[in-house]
């Protein structure tokens, strides 16, 4: 059986792929150092010349990979959001919403340090895309929040939205640093502290006037709607040993 010859524009695009496939191999063992054009074009296997067919330079290679990174991250996280909004009881949904970006930064740690770091470095030549990426997990977010419910209607309204999702990239980014770094070697246990920090800030979204700091979450999930009726029993908050009992009160597990 032969096979049907490549098109050019599907040949093209294999060599790009090899080209990118290649980089991150070298990004992932080697880090920001070990990439250069003629060392990604040896490893893809194909003529140093070609690979400007390709990319300008090492720079926009370097936007490729974050891009291909990125889209699939976010497109995971949009699913992710919804498959909690839908299931508000099911907390495995909720703690999935901030596993995955973990994940996807220990998968490629060098690239994301790099674009940490640019998106602080005004002088850094990747300092534009990494802005304008973290500016596109902000809206993604914002625009996932507002979808769930949560008031969006005047400036206010985006601005706190705006500020949480920051909040959560900037938490999550810390997390995530001190995961690769071995501060924090188990990732459940990030996963734990950043599922608790969600409860507290997605419920000052609600403009509730009836929450007090020592209200327990109404629901199994930040992502559902807030009930208004007072609890009846005693709940836990998820892995922070808090214990809130009726009426309010708050105790320490063991007290």
């Amino acid at each position: 059986m032969t096979s049907t010859p490549l098109t050019r524009s599907e040949a093209k695009d294999l060599t790009r792929r090899r080209l990118m496939r290649a980089a991150f191999t070298i990004l992932d063992e080697e880090g920001e150092a070990g990439l250069t054009t003629v060392r990604v074009a040896r490893a893809a296997g194909i003529a140093q010349s070609s690979f400007y067919v390709h990319f300008k330079d090492r720079q926009e290679l370097l936007r490729a990979l974050g891009d291909r990174v990125g889209e699939r991250l976010r497109g995971a996280m949009r699913e992710a959001r919804r498959r909690a909004r839908e299931a508000p009881s099911d907390r495995e949904r909720h703690r999935e919403t901030f596993r995955i970006p973990l994940e996807a930064i220990c998968r490629h740690p060098a690239l994301f340090r790099l674009g940490l770091r640019a998106r602080h470095d005004p002088s850094s030549p990747f300092h534009e895309f990494a802005v304008e990426s973290a500016g596109a997990y902000r809206a993604h977010l914002v625009a996932d929040l507002a979808s769930f419910g949560f008031p969006n209607g005047g400036e206010s309204d985006r601005r706190r939205l705006e500020m949480v999702a920051d909040g959560i990239g900037a938490l999550s980014d810390a997390m995530a640093i001190g995961h690769i770094d071995g501060r924090y070697p188990d990732l459940e246990e990030v996963v734990d502290v950043l599922v608790a920090f969600s409860y507290g800030y997605l419920r000052l979204l609600r403009k509730d006037p009836a929450a007090s700091p020592g209200d327990p979450p109404a629901s199994s999930g930040p992502f559902s709607e807030r009930s208004t009726d007072p609890p009846t029993a005693p709940t836990v908050d998820p892995n922070i040993g808090v214990r809130h009992e009726p009426g309010g009160g708050v105790r320490r597990d063991g007290a």
